[in-house]
């Protein structure tokens, strides 16, 4: 049998049905990757071995009485450190919370564990999902587990690596301005941000009330799809949670993609203010000839400026995250992070007028793009610039102020948007690109994420650790 660690969750799922595989096998390969070689990339800050052990026990008692909860059922999962866990530590990779035990799980958690999911742990991230993460951090870094002297990209760091590392099946990040895209992009795995409201955000750190969402990171677009049909829902608890209808998201991922309409955002990554790499451009113009191959029409279509969005973004995501911890960084400043510490800070700077002159340009942006995106199915655009950068101290403290985030479009408009890979550069390290939705048509995403994955060969390529 191939090494259990590689396997796909959809390949897990179908082999534990048949007999040939139990969760308490798969969950003790993990654990044992974890204790050899997650040292060297410092995935997780949390590791609750013996809670997954009785988990995969219990999975494996209930599919021996034919009982099904899923397509999570006895999969190992992990989470990002912002999530609450009911009896295990969340610490929002902070001196501030580096002893908080919550009560009660977050919704999403809770929904993972009802569907039979195996959690292994917590995993690192940018401190409370907005500083970079540097040494006067109560954790070590998180590293890209292709190349260990490079960052795996943020926040949702430890995802990211963890799921390209083979350390989890599936990861929980969550994504404000391309915070689950980021690290997927860079360590090449999936990882999708569902339209604004379509799972629940209770119990997740907020960093920006207004665009904050909650997604997985996994190793193909099928797996993103099975997990999200575990995720997605409403929950009366979010105020921002949507009543949308129930998808089928793990069958749009053999969907059929003959006909579909791709509107291609090439002015957004090949323009005389910023280029990605030569190699990224060839990755995704590659990316484009498979897809038609497989029947769908892509054009090229103008959409608003790249810049516009990231400013609009950036000022939403800055007031509203120096209000949810001004008190805390005035009262305990020292707790902080320097890069966290600062960007916080900086929202004591923009004004009201400001703030409210970014949330109705959004209400702009969003109609602008919906004009654009009028006749086509989905929008394609490049996931990142270029490479991940390699860590150096001190870190950039603005790093938003240099090129504009390729992966803010799809927060301010709050449609889905999902990481693919599509190759890898002279340097080693993973190409990606990005298609986004209409707002809660995510099952076209999928199909055309999926197409494109099972007509290429990158899946099987893994980082050596």
């Amino acid at each position: 049998m191939t090494d259990l660690t590689t396997l796909s969750i959809a390949e897990a799922g179908r082999l534990m049905t048949s007999g040939e595989l139990t969760s308490t096998a798969l969950t003790e390969a993990f654990l044992a990757r974890i204790a050899v070689v997650d040292h060297k990339i410092a995935s997780y800050i949390t590791v609750t071995g013996d809670l997954a052990l009785a988990a995969a026990q219990q999975a494996d008692m209930e599919r021996a009485g034919g009982l099904s909860r899923g397509p999570l059922h006895g999969i190992p999962i992990a989470l990002k450190d912002i999530y609450e866990t009911a009896g295990v530590r969340t610490t929002g990779h902070s001196h501030l919370r580096v002893d908080y035990v919550p009560a009660i799980d977050a919704e999403t958690v809770r929904r993972l564990k009802s569907g039979g999911a195996v959690i292994l742990g917590k995993l690192a991230t940018h401190e409370f999902a907005n500083g970079a993460m540097t040494p006067d951090q109560p954790f070590p870094a998180a590293r890209n587990p292709w190349n260990t002297d490079y960052q795996p990209g943020g926040s949702s760091s430890g995802s990211g690596a963890a799921v390209a590392g083979a350390l989890c099946m599936g990861a929980l990040g969550s994504d404000t301005g391309g915070s689950i895209r980021n690290p997927a992009g860079f360590c090449g795995t999936a990882g999708i941000k569902p339209t604004y409201g379509l799972v629940s955000r209770c119990g997740i750190y907020p960093l920006s009330f207004s665009l904050d969402t909650a997604g997985p990171l996994t190793w193909t677009v099928e797996d993103s799809a099975l997990m999200l049909d575990v995720l997605a829902g409403h929950d009366p608890n979010d105020q921002a949670s949507a009543r949308a209808p129930k998808v089928d998201y793990g069958a749009s991922a053999h969907r059929s993609i003959k006909g579909m309409r791709i509107a291609l955002a090439r002015s957004w990554y090949e323009s005389e203010i910023a280029s990605v790499t030569p190699e990224m451009k060839k990755g995704i113009d590659d990316a484009v000839e498979v897809l038609r191959d497989q029947g769908a029409i892509i054009e090229d279509v103008v959409f608003p400026d790249i810049r516009d969005y990231h400013i609009c973004g950036r000022v939403i995501i800055t007031v509203e995250a120096h209000a949810i911890h001004r008190r805390d960084v005035i009262e305990t400043p020292e707790k902080f992070g320097y890069t966290t510490r600062r960007r916080f800070q900086l929202g004591a700077f923009l004004s009201a007028e400001q703030y409210l002159s970014a949330v109705r340009f959004r209400r702009k942006l969003q109609q602008d793009t919906r004009a654009a995106m009028r006749g086509y199915d989905l929008v394609m655009a490049a996931n990142q610039w270029g490479g991940p950068e390699v860590f150096e101290e001190p870190q950039q403290i603005f790093h938003f102020l240099g090129k504009p985030s390729l992966s803010m479009p799809f927060n301010v408009t709050g449609q889905p948007a999902m990481t693919v890979c599509c190759g890898f550069g002279s340097d080693g390290f993973p190409l990606a690109f990005q298609l986004a939705g209409r707002p809660f048509d995510e099952a076209s995403v999928f199909a055309a994420g999926a197409a494109y994955e099972r007509a290429t060969p990158w899946r099987a390529r893994r980082p050596t650790l």
